[in-house]
């Protein structure tokens, strides 16, 4: 069948969590024939500064339209933009332009997750401040920001604790959208058993296996090696999310001590 381009549909989201693995899920996923994910990964479409809350989803689909390639009408397209689980009102407008979409979420131990997170925003010269003093002063930059999607703001780049209540999250989430929509992978579970994982994301969006000679390259590898799992940062930090933890554990059964 000829190619054309078109105003896609978006059908499905690798909604979340930053640093939680979604690059490599993308990659992994953008191998399937039948699946067309944006150039770059993330369109930001959803979370736009300029977004327009009476957009129709024609209207929605024009401004996805010049993330994709050409592409066969029958492709099943998705975005990758990890923010989208962050902010509920970008949620609320998911919900509004497709309420079937189905969500893929990749949970990471929050720890980890905001270590991940840090280090990325020092690298890039959006954090000038020692690890502790920006966790402390992270409630105050959050509280204070004046436009959470502004592209530079305290939520995008200094979020780090905050994203790492995934309760929260799966609350906002699941108020828009039934359960039965959600497929919730751990980061672990990619990293050690990334076709496994991929098998599971296919079946999820009623696709043909993933072909065979996809290439599972490592998943979080990053220009610094991660601290040991057991390191007086990480404890630390995990003591920190205590709460975030407990939350995580009792109202949805998520675990990361296993």
């Amino acid at each position: 069948m000829p190619e054309h381009r078109h105003a896609p549909r978006i059908r499905f989201l690798i909604g979340g969590v930053q640093k939680g693995g979604t690059s490599a899920l993308a990659r992994f996923l953008g191998a399937h024939p039948g699946v067309r994910l944006p150039r770059g990964k993330e369109a930001h479409v959803f979370d736009a500064q300029d977004y327009d809350e009476a957009a129709d989803a024609d209207a929605v689909n024009a401004r996805f339209a010049p993330h994709f390639d050409a592409m066969p009408a029958e492709a099943l397209h998705g975005d990758a933009t990890p923010i989208t689980l962050f902010l509920p009102a970008v949620i609320a407008r998911v919900a509004r332009y497709n309420p079937a979409m189905r969500w893929i979420v990749l949970l990471r131990e929050p720890a980890e997750r905001a270590l991940s997170h840090y280090r990325m925003e020092r690298g890039r010269g959006w954090e000038q401040l020692p690890l502790w003093v920006a966790l402390l002063r992270e409630k105050s930059r959050l509280r204070t920001d004046n436009d959470p999607l502004a592209e530079a703001s305290h939520h995008r780049r200094h979020s780090y604790l905050a994203r790492g209540d995934y309760a929260a999250q799966l609350d906002a989430l699941y108020a828009h959208f039934p359960q039965d929509q959600v497929l919730l992978l751990k980061s672990t579970a990619l990293r050690t058993q990334p076709e496994t994982c991929l098998q599971a994301v296919c079946r999820f969006l009623a696709l043909p296996p993933p072909p065979a000679g996809i290439d599972y390259a490592p998943v979080f590898v990053g220009p610094q090696p991660a601290p040991a799992r057991h390191s007086f940062t990480l404890r630390l930090l995990r003591w920190l999310l205590r709460r975030e933890r407990r939350a995580l554990r009792l109202r949805y059964g998520i675990d990361f001590d296993d």
